[in-house]
């Protein structure tokens, strides 16, 4: 444990940041999948730009690596495009 005080709060800060971390990626990894279950092009369609956008906001935050963010946009948007047609 740490001794110092400005330790011991350094500790705790990254406490903190980490629960908030996996909240926003758990968040994300569920609305990633409930986008992946839709079956129609117009729901897809529509919900998509949410969840592009809580991607970048996690390669933003360094949740996730920023070619992770494309990747993971691209495959969603690849699925999309075939569900609207």
């Amino acid at each position: 444990m740490a001794n110092h005080k400005a330790t011991k709060k350094d500790v705790r800060q990254a406490a903190k940041r980490r629960e908030r971390n996996k909240y926003y990626g758990k968040t994300t990894r569920n609305a990633i999948r409930d986008l992946k279950a839709l079956k129609t092009g117009a729901e897809a369609t529509k919900e998509f730009p949410e969840v592009a956008s809580m991607i970048d906001k996690l390669a933003k935050r360094g949740i996730i690596h920023k070619n992770k963010a494309a990747n993971l946009k691209s495959k969603l948007a690849k699925k999309i495009n075939t569900l609207a047609k």
